[in-house]
């Protein structure tokens, strides 16, 4: 895996995640810019994916298992659009919330795509 991209999506779902969970707290539903932010992240999450495939078709290997690799990945992928769209249909603080906890989930990803790609020597 590409490590300066990884930090970037963790960083900046890490961000989502307490940008929504203020919003949360202040008894907020999303709103547009949280919707601008979540495509932000997204689409740092799914240059990873790209990345990640085509290191993949390059021949490179996961130290875990490419199944196991391509099924993080692609959750990683789907992690903050799924909570985006949950939080459309309660427009109330928990839908706030429900992003937050996706952008949290997706940091953890990236810790866990970066064990799985390097293994325990990495």
């Amino acid at each position: 895996m590409f490590l300066p991209l990884t930090i970037a999506v963790a960083v900046a779902a890490l961000a989502l995640a307490a940008w929504c969970g203020y919003a949360a707290v202040k008894d907020e539903p999303t709103k547009d810019w949280h919707f601008a932010g979540m495509a932000a992240v997204t689409v740092l999450a799914l240059a990873q994916v790209v990345v990640g495939l085509v290191q993949l078709g390059r021949g490179e290997k996961a130290d875990e298992g490419t199944a196991v690799f391509v099924s993080y990945l692609l959750a990683a992928g789907f992690a903050v659009p799924a909570t985006g769209l949950l939080s459309l249909s309660e427009r109330s603080r928990w839908g706030s919330a429900t992003v937050a906890v996706g952008g949290f989930v997706l940091a953890v990803l990236q810790v866990r795509l970066h064990d799985i790609w390097a293994g325990s020597g990495g």
